[in-house]
């Protein structure tokens, strides 16, 4: 465990998640395991994104967990979460650290880019998170990421932890915890699953 950041990472989807269960059903993944929150939507209005986390914020408070704000550095400041994660056209780490300050929590995606996680490593990154070689439908036109690439990125990133993402499921979560990486981030195999908190718990245990 490096940053205290380790474990089961999960995400929100809202084609899976329904709204009227929205907390009830992230709840569920966090009583199995989940030791990280992300709110991630896509194309919803702002005012209901902020709704949303408001109500996760007072959710992962209560179970001293962190909450990570996708994509949007200004939305995490305004909800007040304890992070965000940023993607390859998101805004830069610096300007992440000016807004929301030294003790924010900043991800990266790296996607299959070593290079990328070296980079976010040097800049102030908490943590990155690599793909994996599995197929994923909520990106379905993603580059898959080799085993091997997950493995040097252990050896090279190894100061901050390492997520792996993508396509991960209870049968092959062992493969891709065996390269080393400090967890794994999922949205299907959770919030897909019609008991969230059974499968929350199963990869949580196996994510350590």
């Amino acid at each position: 465990m490096r940053n205290n950041l380790d474990g089961l990472y999960v995400i929100t989807d809202k084609k899976l998640i329904k709204r009227d269960k929205f907390i009830e059903t992230v709840e569920k993944s966090i009583k199995g395991g989940a030791r990280i929150v992300q709110l991630r939507e896509k194309d919803t209005p702002r005012d209901e994104i902020l709704n949303l986390g408001h109500g996760l914020l007072k959710l992962t408070k209560k179970y001293k967990i962190p909450l990570i704000i996708n994509d949007s550095v200004e939305l995490a400041k305004e909800i007040g979460a304890d992070g965000v994660h940023l993607g390859g056209g998101d805004t830069s780490i610096k300007r992440a650290r000016a807004i929301l300050g030294a003790q924010a929590i900043i991800g990266v995606s790296c996607y299959n880019q070593i290079e990328r996680g070296l980079n976010a490593m040097q800049d102030g990154a908490d943590y990155v998170a690599f793909g994996t070689p599995y197929y994923t439908p909520t990106k379905p036109q993603r580059e898959p990421t080799a085993i091997e690439t997950l493995r040097e990125a252990v050896k090279v990133i190894n100061n901050i932890p390492i997520f792996a993402i993508g396509g991960i499921t209870k049968e092959n979560a062992s493969l891709i915890l065996e390269t080393g990486v400090d967890g794994i981030a999922v949205i299907t195999s959770v919030f897909g699953s019609p008991d969230p908190q059974t499968a929350a718990r199963e990869l949580s245990i196996l994510s350590g």
